[in-house]
């Protein structure tokens, strides 16, 4: 019985030890974790701002096309426009 108890000692050594090194290598990880985020965060911001600026001028171009469309071909626009507000009031039923 005396032995099992050293033995049990001896294991919760090594144990601690390697809890005491996890635990500093947990911290390492979360301060350099901390010490990234601002940058990704600018460098996300940074994408997001262009990708925004290219949708804006991908619409602004759509729109362009399509009232250019229209003007020229004003049957043909009214009548896609009835077809796609169809299409759009059966899926908004369903």
């Amino acid at each position: 019985m005396a032995d099992e108890n050293i033995n049990l000692g001896v294991g919760m050594g090594a144990a601690e030890d390697k809890f005491e090194n996890d635990e500093a290598r947990r911290r390492r990880a979360a301060e350099a974790l901390e010490s990234a985020t601002p940058q990704v965060t600018e460098d996300f911001g940074h994408k997001t701002e262009r990708s925004w600026q290219e949708t804006e001028a991908r619409v602004r171009s759509w729109q362009e096309e399509g009232e250019e469309y229209v003007r020229e071909n004003p049957i043909k626009g009214v009548l896609t426009a009835l077809g796609i507000g169809f299409v759009l009031g059966l899926m908004v039923r369903h």
